[in-house]
C-alpha cells in the first residue's frame, strides 16, 4: 500500500465519520446542526471565494457555524500571513473537533495564534474586531424569524464597510417543507425567507448555484455598503405577510 492510498483511505474514513457525526448532532439539536452532511469541496470553495480573490492582502475573517470543519479546511490554506481567522461554533462537540483541527493543521504550525475557536453563538460573540469577510454555515432556515434577524444584524455590525458576507441556502427546502410541515412550521419558514429576501435586496452582490453538494445549494454574497444602507426591516415591511 503506497502513501497516496493510505492518505486517500484516511480521507474517506474521516468523511464517513463526519457524516455520521452530522446525523447524530442534527438529531440532538437543530439549532447548532442544520445539515445532514458536511459541505462539499465545491460548496466550500464558493463560500470562501471572497477570501481567495483578496489574497495576499491580510484579512480579518470570521467563520460562523463551522461544524466539523469542512469549510475551515478550505479556508485555512487561503489565509495570508497577517490574516486572522475567528471560528464561532456553538456545538461543544464540534468546537472540540475544530480546536483539534486547528492545533494539528500543518499550515498553522509556525503561526498557531492566527486561528481561534470560540464556542458561542455568533450573536453573543464578545469582540471589538471587525471583519473583511464572514463565512456563514448556520442553518438559518431552522431558526425563527426573530433569531434570523438578530443573526443577520450581528453579521452586518461585525463587517467592515465594504466587507462581504457569504452564506448558503439549500435548494428546494421551502417546497419540501410545504409538503410535509405543519401550517405553523410552513409559516415560520416563509417568514424566514422574507427576512433573508429583504437582506438580499439591500446587500446582495452575487448568487451562484452549487450542484455538487448534498443537497444542492445557492451561495449568496452580501456586501456591507460604505455608506449608510437602506434598513432591511423597512424593506421587509413592504412584503405581504
Amino acid at each position: 500500500m503506497n502513501d497516496w492510498t493510505t492518505s486517500h483511505e484516511r480521507v474517506l474514513v474521516q468523511r464517513h465519520a463526519e457524516g455520521w457525526m452530522f446525523l447524530i448532532e442534527a438529531a440532538r439539536d437543530l439549532r447548532t446542526t442544520g445539515a445532514l452532511a458536511p459541505s462539499s469541496k465545491a460548496l466550500a470553495r464558493a463560500l470562501t471565494e471572497p477570501v481567495r480573490v483578496q489574497a495576499p492582502r491580510p484579512l480579518a475573517v470570521l467563520e460562523a457555524g463551522a461544524g466539523t470543519g469542512a469549510v475551515t479546511r478550505t479556508l485555512i490554506p487561503q489565509l495570508s500571513r497577517g490574516s486572522r481567522l475567528d471560528i464561532v461554533e456553538a456545538n461543544p462537540r464540534f468546537a472540540r473537533q475544530l480546536r483539534h483541527l486547528v492545533a494539528a493543521h500543518p499550515t498553522l504550525a509556525s503561526r498557531p495564534a492566527q486561528v481561534n475557536v470560540h464556542q458561542t453563538y455568533v450573536e453573543d460573540l464578545d469582540t471589538d474586531e471587525r471583519y473583511d469577510v464572514i463565512v456563514s454555515g448556520l442553518p438559518l432556515t431552522n431558526f425563527t424569524p426573530v433569531q434570523v434577524e438578530r443573526i443577520m444584524s450581528s453579521y452586518m455590525a461585525l463587517l467592515h464597510p465594504g466587507g462581504t458576507l457569504t452564506y448558503f441556502a439549500y435548494l428546494g427546502t421551502r417546497k419540501a417543507r410545504a409538503l410535509t410541515a405543519s401550517r405553523t412550521e410552513a409559516h415560520r419558514h416563509a417568514a424566514v425567507d422574507e427576512v433573508m429576501a429583504a437582506y438580499q435586496r439591500s446587500y446582495a452582490t452575487g448568487r451562484w448555484t452549487v450542484w455538487a453538494n448534498l443537497p444542492p445549494a445557492n451561495v449568496w454574497h452580501l456586501q456591507r455598503p460604505h455608506t449608510a444602507p437602506r434598513d432591511p426591516q423597512h424593506a421587509a415591511d413592504g412584503v405581504k405577510r
